[in-house]
């Protein structure tokens, strides 16, 4: 199994900045897209932004120009810079990624989900 640990979540105030991070854990792991979605309470999830293995992104028009995807393939991590953060992007962060691990069983694909991360902005 593929587990995805995130981190950097906290409390900010508007127009300010943070950076969540996410590594995936496991042995021979190759990954496709690793990604961000958040959650407002009462509301579904919606997707933030996503990365490819080749590097092609995907942004969520809410989001375009304020937050910055990226990824570190030698360390199986993703980040997202948020950058001039408003009072609706408060919800909880989650990371996923999909792809192939070798286990018991040779390759196996997998689509994980961490357990989320939580963002505030607020004055």
């Amino acid at each position: 199994q593929v587990q995805l640990v995130e981190s950097g979540g906290g409390l900010v105030q508007p127009g300010g900045s943070l950076r969540l991070s996410c590594a995936a854990s496991g042995r021979l792991i190759e990954i496709n897209t690793m990604g961000w979605y958040r959650r407002v309470p009462g509301k579904e999830r919606e997707l933030v932004a996503t990365m490819t293995s080749s590097d092609t992104t995907n942004y969520a028009d809410s989001v375009k120009g304020r937050f910055t995807i990226s990824r570190d393939n030698a360390k199986n991590t993703v980040y997202l810079q948020m950058d001039s953060l408003k009072p609706e992007d408060t919800a909880i962060y989650y990371c996923t990624a999909n792809g192939r691990y070798y286990g018991n069983y040779g390759w196996t694909t997998f689509g994980s989900w961490g357990q989320g991360t939580q963002v505030a902005v607020s004055s």
